[in-house]
């Protein structure tokens, strides 16, 4: 049961955000024209909005002199403030860090990434995504002082102790609420909310990347399982007896379609290449050695996803990741592995394709899952920490 304080950080929420809503579909409006719209008395609008002009959430921008008829004190208009990150985004991946800050109105207003070692540890990629933070402040004049909730994405399989010290550094410093989970869940489903069709009810995402991880959308929810392992396709055994995968085991999926295993495996094999630049400029001439390597990677993915889509029967697989991008072999041959996989079910086949956005859809679906606007979301429950205040329902 909610304390006092909690109903009333509710209720005061509740409000803010329908003040916010008006000023980001009118555009400026007065105190009394907000009351008006938002049904609200004048002095809560007027302790809403002072409340928000000191956070920095909206500002005032002129008055109504010029329209106002007869005597009085001309009435200040109030706009949000385009500077103001209302929202934000870290996706936290083995070998870097995404940022992304949304404003009032739900859009980007800046973004940005960085690198660090995949044997950098949690201090370290905290301090990364912090300096992220201010030098994304720095470079486009964003602030923080209206901050509202921050999602966060992280690695991993449900470590909670971790997940509890990233969630408590981030609500300390910004004084803001906090929501963990696995950063490719969010991916998968900020893939569900920007499907070409708006009715997916199920759906499976698989990003390659430093590593594999994938996320479910089942019966119109975003699935996380009992432990919240849902999704974890990337730890299926295809190479019995395999490579060394970071999770323990041998032959996993990663070891063989990760970037690191791809770029391993042609080095292997002959092929000089060190980055994803380097795999491009091979696949651009058709090198028929890394389009091999490039096929059994593809062949492994689909071999997985193939017998996922008999348990799951999604309506599409999206596959994520820049080498998804850049090498579309790989996607043909996970393409044609499912269609062989699902040969006798031709009338239940899912649609599969690239992922429609970038790397960054981790950090995108980390806000998507603040907002709390999606049916994806129904029943959804991750670590959620807040400033001892404000709490995000």
């Amino acid at each position: 049961m909610a304390t006092p304080s909690g109903v009333h950080a509710l209720v005061r929420r509740s409000h803010e955000e329908r003040v916010l809503r008006v000023l980001r579909q009118n555009g400026a409006q007065s105190r009394n024209e907000i009351a008006s719209r938002v049904g609200l008395s004048r002095t809560t609008v007027s302790e809403i909005t002072s409340d928000l002009l000191v956070r920095g959430a909206i500002k005032v921008v002129d008055t109504d002199a010029v329209e106002r008829v007869g005597s009085g004190r001309p009435a200040e208009r109030l706009a949000l403030d385009p500077g103001s990150g209302q929202y934000m985004g870290i996706d936290f991946g083995h070998r870097r860090v995404n940022v992304v800050v949304a404003d009032a109105a739900h859009d980007v207003i800046a973004s940005g990434t960085s690198r660090y070692d995949e044997s950098a540890q949690w201090p370290e990629r905290l301090q990364t995504a912090l300096a992220l933070i201010d030098r994304l402040s720095a470079d486009t004049g964003v602030h923080y002082g209206a901050l509202q909730a921050i999602g966060i994405g992280v690695p991993g399989w449900g470590d909670h102790s971790r997940a509890d010290g990233v969630a408590e550094l981030f609500a300390e410093r910004f004084h803001a609420a906090v929501i963990v989970d696995n950063n490719v869940r969010f991916a998968g489903l900020a893939e569900a909310l920007h499907a070409q069709s708006d009715s997916v009810r199920d759906l499976i995402y698989l990003r390659l990347s430093d590593g594999v991880g994938g996320g479910l959308v089942v019966g119109g929810q975003l699935a996380r399982g009992h432990k919240g392992f849902a999704g974890e396709l990337g730890h299926v055994t295809v190479v019995p007896g395999g490579a060394q995968c970071r999770c323990g085991k041998r032959g996993c999926v990663e070891t063989v379609a990760s970037v690191p295993a791809i770029l391993g495996r042609c080095r292997e094999l002959g092929v000089p290449v060190e980055t994803l630049d380097d795999l491009k400029a091979a696949v651009e001439i058709a090198h028929p050695v890394v389009d091999q390597v490039l096929r059994d990677a593809g062949a492994a993915v689909g071999q997985v996803l193939g017998t996922a889509a008999m348990t799951l029967n999604p309506s599409e697989i999206v596959l994520g990741g820049d080498i998804v991008k850049i090498a579309p072999t790989l996607l043909q041959q996970v393409k044609a592995t499912i269609t062989y996989e699902l040969s006798w079910l031709t009338d239940a086949a899912p649609v599969v394709r690239p992922a429609l956005l970038s790397d960054d859809g981790g950090a995108l679906g980390a806000i998507a899952a603040l907002f709390h606007e999606s049916p994806l979301l129904a029943g959804y429950e991750a670590n959620v920490t807040t400033d001892g205040g404000r709490q995000w329902p």
